[in-house]
Formats: structure tokens, C-alpha cells, sequence
């Protein structure tokens, strides 16, 4: 049941209103709206994100991630077609890297899924990183929930796969994906062992024609290291999966091994448990962002940190003692 405020402007209440109705073209308006940095939008963000709260939470939320070339694209596709062919509707999130430049999107995501941006049960949102940490957007937990709002029961998050991207990814999903090539025992070396921590399923891609012997190779290696390392659920050990996204094999068993994931996790609710732990964590990354925010627009800081900035690079000042200076000023000490 939608919560409607006697303060929430009637232009939010009829954009709920359409999208819980599976209207895209609100869908894709929403997700501006929650994008957008001014003051007055993040107002009526927070009105919409209220309302609309109680109708989500009921999709399967996915993440993948990995390594440039992997093949993330080809793979979200011809998964997303196999999910709507079976009558799911699926949102897919993909997080492009900014321009330093211009701030906007470099690779263009919807250029790459040519046949899963037609299907009327798919729907596809490419957002700049905007510099954020982590290499997904800062709205892209919003945008899930709009999502979810609008009737799309699969949630698929695509990172850039750099830096901390696994780690953010991870926070917000039911399910962390790590897609890899096929490769060697040199490349087991070079994947961090923090990463595939994470990783709820580990999936070599490419596994087709010549390369097929090598993905069993690195499949066999790869299950190797996951036993030796401790498992984040007591319901589910990680499992290694080899497909053909080019070939369309093996999606069938992954969607499969999903199911089995969620309902291994939903024992004793720990799924559940993990979603309300998200959410507690959302919150304070949000609290460290709007303080941070609002600390750089703050008079007095943007009075002071030319100067200390300049005393930093300088040597004149330790960075430590400039940041509490720019503290004191925010707190009015």
C-alpha cells in the first residue's frame, strides 16, 4: 500500500501513481529525479522514495561483477532475454565510467544490448559513476527500489569492476556474481582474495570451443581456492559455474543454481537478515555522503579551504590539522 503524505506534492503522487502501474517512461523519469543533486528534487526523491517503499523489496536482486572483457554485457544480455523469455521482468543497472570532462556515461551499455533493450519486459538504465567510490552510482539503491516499485521482479547490477565496485556491489544484493574468463593458474594468482570472498557464484564465461579445456582447468582451481576459504552463510557454499554466453549454455543451470541459492539463505531468514543489515549500512553511507556534502557548501569551509588547501600542498600545515580546522568551522567551534 502506497503511504501518501498530506505534504507530498500531487506531481509525486501521480508519478507513484504511474509507476506502480509499470509506466517505463515514469520509471526512467523517477530514476532522473533520484539523480538529481538539487535541493528541491532531492526533496520530492525522498517524498517518492516514502510512498513507494512499501512495494518493494519483492524482487531477486543480482549483482555482477568482473574484470573488463569478460564479457559482463554479452552475459546480462542473453541472461536477461532467457529470465523475460520465462516470463520474469527484469531492470538492468549498469554503471558506466564518467568522463572527467563532461561527468557523463563513456560506454554507452545500451549500445551493447541491442536485443534485450526491445524486449517490453526488460528495462535497461545506464548511469554515469560521477567519480563515485566504488564504480556504482551513488542512486543506484534507489533506483533498484523504483524498479522493484515498477513491477520487475529481476534486478540485475552491473559495476564497472574496478576499485572497491565488488565490495559496494555486494551491500546491496541478495546474490554477488563474479564473471570470469577462462585462464590459467597465473590468473587464480592475480584475483584477489577479498573478491572472491564476496562472490556467492563464480562464473567462467567463454567456456566454448578451444577454450572450453582451459574454463575447466580454471573452474577446478577456482573451486580450490573457495574450499579453502570460510563460507558467509552456514546455508551455502559458493559454487563454480561454467558458461557460454556467445552460446547461450549453461544459463538455464545458473538461473537454476539461483534459485537453489535463495532458497538455501532463506532458512532461518537469513536472507532477510542480510537485506536488513543493507539497509542499516545504506543508511550510513548516505549519512557520510550528505554530511560531506553539506560540510563543502558550508560558508565558512568554503571560505577557508583555498587557503588550507594551498597551506597542505605547501607542507605548511599537516593534512590532519587542516581537516579539524575545516571541522571546527562546519560545527561553529
Amino acid at each position: 500500500m502506497t503511504i501518501i503524505s498530506h505534504e507530498t506534492p500531487q506531481k509525486i503522487v501521480d508519478l507513484a501513481s504511474r509507476l506502480e502501474k509499470g509506466d517505463r517512461r515514469a520509471l526512467a523519469q523517477a530514476i532522473t529525479l533520484v539523480e538529481s543533486v538539487r535541493a528541491d528534487h532531492r526533496r520530492d526523491a525522498q517524498s517518492l522514495l516514502s510512498m513507494i517503499l512499501p512495494e518493494t523489496g519483492k524482487s531477486v536482486r543480482i549483482g555482477v561483477s568482473g574484470t573488463p572483457g569478460v564479457g559482463k554485457s554479452t552475459f546480462i544480455e542473453v541472461f536477461g532475454k532467457h529470465l523475460t523469455k520465462n516470463g520474469h521482468k527484469v531492470a538492468v543497472l549498469t554503471v558506466d565510467p564518467s568522463s572527467k570532462r563532461t561527468g557523463g556515461s563513456i560506454l554507452g551499455d545500451k549500445t551493447r544490448m541491442e536485443e534485450l533493450v526491445r524486449d517490453k519486459n526488460a528495462f535497461i538504465r545506464p548511469s554515469p559513476s560521477g567519480g563515485s567510490l566504488g564504480g556504482v552510482a551513488r542512486r543506484t539503491r534507489e533506483a533498484m527500489l523504483l524498479c522493484e516499485a515498477a513491477g520487475f521482479d529481476v534486478v540485475l547490477i552491473e559495476t564497472v569492476g574496478v576499485g572497491q565496485s565488488e565490495t559496494t556491489v555486494a551491500e546491496m544484493v541478495d546474490v554477488f556474481m563474479l564473471l570470469l574468463a577462462p585462464a590459467g593458474g597465473d590468473e587464480l594468482q592475480g584475483i584477489k582474495r577479498g573478491v572472491m570472498e564476496l562472490a556467492d557464484l563464480v562464473i567462467i564465461n567463454k567456456a566454448d570451443g578451444n577454450l572450453k579445456t582451459t574454463a575447466r582447468r580454471a573452474a577446478m582451481e577456482y573451486k580450490g581456492a573457495i574450499g579453502l576459504m570460510r563460507p558467509k552463510s552456514k546455508y551455502w557454499t559458493p559454487e563454480v559455474l561454467m558458461i557460454s554466453a556467445l552460446q547461450k549454455q549453461g544459463i538455464d543451470t545458473l538461473w537454476e543454481t539461483i534459485g537453489r541459492f535463495r532458497e538455501a539463505r532463506g532458512k532461518e531468514g537469513e536472507l532477510e537478515t542480510q537485506r536488513r543489515e543493507q539497509a542499516v549500512a545504506w543508511m550510513w553511507a548516505e549519512l557520510s555522503d550528505s554530511l560531506l556534502s553539506r560540510l563543502k557548501a558550508h560558508p565558512a569551509v568554503t571560505e577557508q579551504l583555498p587557503v588550507l588547501e594551498s597551506q597542505v600542498k605547501a607542507g605548511e600545515i599537516d593534512p590532519t590539522v587542516a581537516a579539524e580546522q575545516l571541522l571546527n568551522s562546519f560545527l561553529g567551534k
